[in-house]
């Protein structure tokens, strides 16, 4: 990351409601490869204000895309674009991000580190690192999950998928004093998941995996979970369904988050066609989080599942 903060870099901009701001930036943060860009949004004198630093000429029009897919209410922003000097573009796009506190959680930045008080767990996150940094409600949603689970039934065994910098990974680990695999399919995020669990005091705890999907020794041998994150895309979480269900314990609560509003249906009833129960939807920044929980006994076949997933003996 450090290389790309020496070269020349490209900026776009654009101004808009706090709504469209969120969902924007949230998008973002999701699509654009973290090694090649940085967003940020934030409050500004005349409103709300997002910025993505990029270090390659953009596409224009997928960027266009992107944001007139995620505005809020039919509003579309008047994007600018510009080339900029070479600088540490990425702390300087983190350094306003106050932390993000979740129950015992906070997330901060090293300029914050102060600011985590005894009682709390702070989880800090390298500037140079510019995606899982909690700011969005995608993470705080999986937070808040997290925080539950240790009130009601601490997990024993414990699966992050899409771990991107750790985050979620570093937060159960700290809070249980257990292991937890983290899977990730882009080796960038592996690697500042690794150097995030370090600087945390989570080293020993966090295994972090390359891995497309389910599909790595490590994460199979862990089985079976009973507690399992995946802060991802809509796309990869219908088709983790069915592999993921095959690694669960009995009781097993599974969270799914990183899904608008509209697809938060159609992903719930994937995963309860494989016989999972959704006990709780959360929206925070206009996405939500699922989470649902795997029954003590299996579904029978003469049971079927009732639109909210709960399952009732058939007719």
């Amino acid at each position: 990351m450090n290389a790309i903060a020496d070269r020349a870099t490209h900026v776009m901009r654009f101004a808009a409601s706090e709504k469209t701001a969120r969902r924007v930036s949230d998008l973002l943060f999701e699509q654009l490869d973290p090694e090649y860009a940085a967003v940020s949004a934030f409050e500004g004198a005349n409103g709300w204000l997002v910025e993505v630093y990029l270090s390659h000429e953009p596409d224009r029009a997928h960027l266009t895309a992107l944001v007139r897919d995620a505005s809020a209410d039919g509003e579309m922003p008047a994007l600018t674009f510009e080339q900029v000097d070479a600088k540490d573009w990425v702390s300087a796009s983190l350094t306003g991000l106050a932390p993000v506190r979740v129950g015992r959680f906070v997330v901060h930045g090293a300029h914050d580190r102060a600011k985590v008080k005894p009682n709390q767990i702070g989880i800090e996150i390298e500037a140079a690192l510019a995606f899982g940094t909690g700011h969005h409600g995608t993470t705080q949603g999986c937070l808040a999950a997290i925080e539950r689970a240790i009130k009601s039934r601490p997990p024993r065994r414990m699966l992050d998928l899409g771990t991107g910098t750790g985050v979620l990974a570093i937060a159960a680990a700290r809070a249980l004093k257990r292991r937890v695999v983290a899977g990730e399919i882009d080796p960038v995020a592996v690697a500042a998941t690794i150097a995030n669990a370090r600087l945390n005091g989570a080293g020993n705890l966090v295994h972090a995996v390359h891995a497309d999907g389910v599909r790595h020794g490590a994460i199979r041998a862990g089985a079976r979970y009973d507690f399992v994150l995946a802060n991802i895309l809509l796309g990869p979480l219908k088709r983790l369904a069915r592999p993921v269900r095959r690694l669960l314990a009995p009781r097993a609560t599974v969270v799914l988050s990183g899904l608008m509003p509209e697809q938060a249906n159609a992903t719930r009833a994937v995963w309860c066609v494989e016989g999972l129960v959704l006990r709780r939807r959360q929206t925070i920044d206009n996405w939500v989080t699922l989470t649902l929980q795997r029954p003590a006994r299996p579904r029978r076949s003469h049971e079927r599942q009732r639109p909210g997933g709960v399952a009732r003996p058939g007719r």
